[in-house]
């Protein structure tokens, strides 16, 4: 039984949270690959160099001049920091990007609309499964950084399409999205313990899911129809399985 883990960048520059992570990722018995975001650090990192972060429907648009800052960030810094913690832990981590091997390959995304250009982020194109498989069959715990191989260039591909996309490749049987929030919040601020797809394209409309929840809950819904058996958003509680779970 494999599982797919994707911790939000919101966290990763919490200490303590990251140590959590890491031992509760050390104690498990399946399989386990592990995606992770970095949109808090890119941003901070964005607004440094005078850049201001642009998003549509929670996704961020990566303009030329942030890629190479975006490259930096998620590949360099990030990945690095959960690497070593992990392995500080005593799992057998191992570092990468979509780009290496060609795991995950990217072309650009289509915008919403005609009058957004959405620069280099990216959408999945292919998933090459073969060399995950391999790294699980040994033993190894892949950290995949959502930069993924396109055409003459790289692309900043969402963490969240990039977790749904490695699981479904793999068949997983469970896809964990980490979040800074326990789960997908109603209105009063309460967890929502169980949506359909129905239910979720309703609290879009209505703004109760938003920004970068939007995300979150689409691909969790497209892991499913691609044959992913459970998917649950939540906080670090959710590894437990506390938070919300999305079902046909």
């Amino acid at each position: 039984m494999t599982l797919v883990v994707k911790i939000s960048g919101s966290e990763l520059d919490d200490a303590a949270f990251v140590g959590r992570f890491s031992a509760a990722i050390r104690v498990l018995t399946e399989p386990v690959i592990i995606v992770h975001g970095g949109g808090k650090e890119i941003s901070e990192m964005q607004r440094r160099m005078g850049i201001e972060p642009r998003y549509v429907d929670g996704v961020r648009i990566t303009d030329a001049e942030s890629l190479a800052l975006v490259e930096m960030v998620l590949c360099g810094a990030i990945n690095k920091r959960l690497t070593r913690a992990l392995i500080e832990a005593g799992v057998d981590a191992l570092g990468i990007s979509g780009v290496d091997r060609g795991i995950v390959r990217a072309q650009k995304m289509e915008p919403p609309s005609p009058d957004i250009d959405m620069g280099f982020t990216g959408s999945i194109t292919a998933v090459r499964a073969e060399p995950l498989r391999e790294w699980l069959a040994a033993g190894v715990t892949p950290v995949i950084a959502p930069i993924c191989l396109g055409e003459g260039t790289n692309y900043n591909v969402n963490a969240d399409h990039v977790a749904g996309a490695v699981a479904s490749a793999l068949g997983a049987e469970r896809l964990i999205f980490l979040s800074n929030v326990p789960g997908v919040l109603s209105k009063k601020g309460k967890v929502i313990p169980t949506l359909t797809p129905d239910q979720v394209e309703t609290l879009i409309a209505g703004g109760t899911i938003n920004r970068g929840m939007i995300p979150k809950v689409r691909t969790a819904l497209a892991a499913l129809e691609m044959g992913v058996k459970s998917v649950v958003i939540g906080g670090i509680d959710a590894m437990d399985g506390s938070g919300t779970v999305l079902k046909r």
